[in-house]
């Protein structure tokens, strides 16, 4: 197992959220899902769960998105499994399960591999039982490929190679804002390479910290880490709704970047805090990234993900423009 659930190990009086999710687009982009399964509590409270779907569609007026909220009795973390939410199973290569709403009926039975390593976000492993930072982020499978299919109101998509991702995030409550950029298959290149990162500022004491990234590189077999705690100063993030540039940088490693889509690619949801106020967050599955970087002193190379990059912006305000999905959260 490259992970596991932390729901049950919580104690009783905690606070606590997580969610593992699936984020897999089709080849040349243009058209994918993402699908997260979730757990919230607020402290001394029951847990609750949900079953989040979206299908991208490029060529289509916007994203088509649905969840559902379910009571305790409808969790577990099943022996050799992750997480399951109502008949919704994630486990070890194999996604099965359903949401059914009034506005959408989605249903998924996907099987996925990985060649790479789990890409911990955290650079010490310490970190994922320290009380802070209060969020923890990693990504079991960083370039998953898919197959199976995904059924949507009927129409059932077939699933053959399909790259993406599973990630599993979890805490005590959310960042104060945070970026998340995930990208494979660039353009003339293996698509075994990928890029995964996530940026956060968060608040301490009362005070909200500078951008602090984590970030994974991989060409050609050779990974490469990006940011971290210690290079604080050279890390840049300018976000937007629908567009973010930033910049990171590693050993011998100087990486600059921009993701973006239009707005009507994106879709907007509530999420909450286990204490504390909601964050509006914004995802589009099917971006495009552009990334330039140089290694070791060498010439400078961009590499692009087109309609095929995960762009999440997570921030308190709520006038970004996007409709917000009609369902609140915990």
């Amino acid at each position: 197992m490259r992970s596991e659930a932390r729901f049950p190990g919580v104690g009783a009086k905690a606070g606590h959220y997580e969610s593992f999710y699936l984020k897999l687009t089709q080849p040349g982009g243009g058209r994918g899902a993402w699908i997260r399964h979730t757990v919230h509590r607020r402290p001394g409270e029951p847990f609750t769960c949900a079953l989040w779907f979206v299908l991208f569609d490029h060529d289509a007026a916007g994203p088509r998105a649905t969840k559902r909220q379910f009571g305790p009795d409808q969790l577990d973390a099943p022996e050799h499994s992750y997480i399951r939410v109502a008949d919704a199973a994630l486990g070890e290569g194999r996604a099965t399960g359903s949401v059914s709403t009034d506005a959408l009926e989605a249903s998924w039975d996907l099987t996925f591999s990985d060649q790479h390593e789990p890409f911990h976000h955290l650079p010490r492993d310490f970190l994922y039982n320290a009380p802070l930072p209060k969020t923890k982020f990693l990504s079991p499978y960083p370039n998953a490929v898919y197959d199976g299919s995904v059924t949507v109101a009927g129409e059932v998509i077939p699933v053959e190679g399909w790259r993406g991702m599973v990630g599993h995030n979890w805490g005590a409550e959310h960042a104060e804002r945070w970026v998340w950029v995930q990208g494979a298959g660039f353009e003339g290149r293996s698509p075994e390479d990928y890029f995964d990162m996530a940026v956060g500022r968060i608040k301490v004491a009362g005070m909200t910290t500078p951008w602090v990234g984590n970030a994974m590189l991989s060409l050609g077999g050779v990974e490469h880490r990006l940011g971290g705690f210690e290079r604080i100063r050279s890390t840049k993030v300018q976000e937007r709704p629908t567009e973010c540039s930033f910049g990171l940088t590693g050993k011998d490693v100087k990486l600059t970047g921009r993701v973006s889509a239009p707005a009507k690619d994106f879709v907007a949801w509530i999420y909450a805090d286990p204490v504390g106020p909601e964050h509006n967050t914004l995802n589009c599955s099917i971006s495009d990234l552009e990334l330039d970087v140089e290694i070791g002193g060498r010439p400078g190379e961009r590499l692009t993900v087109a309609r095929a990059a995960a762009y999440e912006l997570g921030a308190r305000e709520q006038d970004h423009g996007i409709p917000l999905q009609p369902y609140s959260d915990g």
